[in-house]
């Protein structure tokens, strides 16, 4: 007879449903308990098992409750699962002991707040104002403060943070277009948000979102599509739902909305320093403080995929509503967590299931192209973009359809159909001529199959003068340079590339392709290895061989 071994998850969850069995336990086992609940916690934490790290940490907590190391871990661990009470518990066992991260006041305003204990939320602001960390956020905070509590002018305090500069200014100015907006000043809401749009309609999106939400709710759907004018996606697809009836995201109105949205903004910009464990926590706190805002949920469920707790990301993205405007950011996300988890096939019977609607969209198409793309299946991803072309071209150009054609182009090009793919890609170039992407792919494409040679560096010119820091299009510029036969030129511009991105293994290889060819030897076989750490399976010989023998034309990087 067989017997079945367990996986290592299964006796994750074992050890640690255990481990409660045993709460109940002698007096004189309470520590050798607590140090096993710690170490089974600490394991499904390595295992990506949020939520059984959590309640294992909460386990270890309640028999060691004045314990900082675990409290800490437990606090960490619970706002990453979204487990509001053991987060709180942990919080005051920190708060206690004096070992508190600031952003646990963050979590006792919250509290605070939705208590509308608004004498007890101020005294936290100041707490975190002397803490220092995030006092930036003070302005704002004591604004949506003063509009909960009815007492003192809410714009008082943001008009103050301007003498401040600096982010804590920069926050405050936004703030203060939303308080407008929230208490019905409308028309001088609109134009502290229009005097945050940057040049070319870039910039403020979200402020110009929720202010266009106003404008319609006021009947002016005119004004509303005005200020949404601009090429971001989002105001893009905010336009789309004006026009079609469709609801915007819900207008900021009291002070849990308000502070939930700047926790949601501040999570994003932290995120991009990096701090992944800080960004998440304002991010969970946000769901806490408005549960039916939308962003907050995609916005925590891109943090949880950044963090590699993709079962948890795509649990999280169950609360957002189907008729959400962010409904199809969060299909669109849930299919790469899926992916991610190595589902593809699930993720594209998923995406095709979307295309048999009676309203199929041109979104769905593309997604479908997107999987098949992942499935390296490029004359599948052709089809779905064409028939996403063929939907777009049923209506008049809102100034995507380059993208359409750029993506029909590269599945062709993959598929080799190199004469539809020059095509589309042609297409994609008149719509926009003065796209990089666009611009660099149709030259590169060139470049490979050494067609139309000044043509090719012609257009990955043009793209690298308009994106002169993009690492892939200096790449482009010196090999171009180095099929034409100026070595000194094309060494330069790799060298430049390699440096910018110094683990892409093409970039490398190019690199050292140059280098040999202009007898650099050593250095040449030094940028192959370099470029043979992360190069793709299909490479690998290619470059392997190379730096046993050396180059020829046989092994020429493409």
């Amino acid at each position: 007879m067989t017997l079945l071994r367990p996986t290592a998850t299964a006796l994750i969850a074992l050890t640690i449903a255990g481990s409660h069995a045993h709460a109940a336990a002698p007096a004189s086992r309470d520590v050798p308990s607590a140090i096993q609940q710690y170490v089974r916690a600490r394991a499904a934490d390595a295992a990506g098992l949020t939520e059984l790290a959590a309640a294992g940490y909460g386990a270890a907590l309640a028999a060691t409750p004045n314990d900082p190391l675990v409290a800490m871990r437990a606090y960490r661990q619970a706002m990453m699962a979204g487990d509001r009470a053991l987060a709180l518990r942990a919080a005051n066992v920190l708060v206690s002991t004096g070992k508190q991260p600031p952003d646990v006041r963050m979590l006792l305003l919250t509290e605070a707040v939705s208590a509308k204990n608004w004498a007890g939320a101020a005294t936290i602001v100041d707490q975190i104002e002397q803490d220092q960390v995030f006092a930036f956020a003070a302005p704002a905070l004591r604004a949506w403060i003063a509009r909960g509590s009815g007492k003192g002018d809410p714009l008082a305090a943001l008009d103050g943070a301007r003498k401040l500069g600096g982010i804590a200014a920069a926050y405050a100015a936004e703030h203060r277009a939303l308080m407008l907006l929230a208490t019905g000043r409308r028309d001088e809401g609109v134009a502290a948000v229009r005097s945050m749009i940057g040049p070319g309609g870039r910039g403020a999106v979200r402020l110009r979102i929720t202010a266009a939400a106003a404008l319609v709710k006021a009947g002016d759907r005119a004004a509303a599509l005005d200020l949404l004018e601009g090429e971001e996606p989002l105001l893009g697809l905010a336009r789309s739902r004006i026009n079609d009836r469709k609801s915007l995201p819900p207008a900021v109105t009291g002070a849990a909305d308000g502070i939930a949205d700047l926790f949601t903004r501040v999570a994003v910009d932290i995120n991009r320093e990096r701090v992944t464990p800080i960004a998440l926590s304002f991010a969970r706190l946000a769901t806490f403080l408005a549960p039916r805002d939308a962003e907050t949920w995609l916005v925590t469920s891109e943090l949880l995929t950044a963090a590699e707790q993709y079962g948890t990301a795509l649990a999280v993205l169950d609360n957002i509503r189907a008729d959400s405007p962010f409904a199809e950011a969060a299909r669109n996300q849930r299919l790469e967590l899926l992916v991610r988890q190595g589902e593809r096939e699930k993720a594209l019977a998923e995406a095709l299931a979307a295309t048999r609607k009676r309203d199929v969209a041109v979104a769905d198409w593309t997604r479908v192209g997107g999987l098949y793309g992942e499935l390296e299946r490029p004359r599948d991803a052709a089809d779905a973009y064409g028939r996403a072309l063929a939907l777009h071209e049923a209506q008049p150009d809102d100034g995507s359809r380059w993208t359409i054609l750029l993506m029909l182009g590269g599945a062709l090009h993959e598929a080799g159909d190199w004469p539809a793919a020059r095509a589309a890609l042609e297409k994609a170039h008149a719509l926009a001529p003065d796209e990089a992407v666009v611009l660099n792919y149709l030259g590169y494409a060139l470049l490979e199959r050494r067609e139309d040679l000044p043509e090719a560096q012609a257009l990955i010119e043009k793209a690298s003068k308009i994106r002169p820091e993009d690492a892939a299009i200096t790449d482009s510029l010196g090999w171009s340079h180095y099929v034409r036969g100026d070595l000194p030129k094309a060494i330069e511009l790799l060298e430049r590339a390699v440096i910018s991105q110094p683990g892409e293994p093409t970039l490398n290889e190019h690199l050292g392709d140059a280098y040999w060819t202009a007898g650099r030897k050593m250095e040449a076989r030094f940028a192959w290895r370099a470029a043979l750490v992360h190069a793709d399976a299909k490479d690998t010989q290619r470059i392997s061989t190379k730096i046993d023998m050396g180059w020829t034309p046989e092994v020429a990087a493409p």
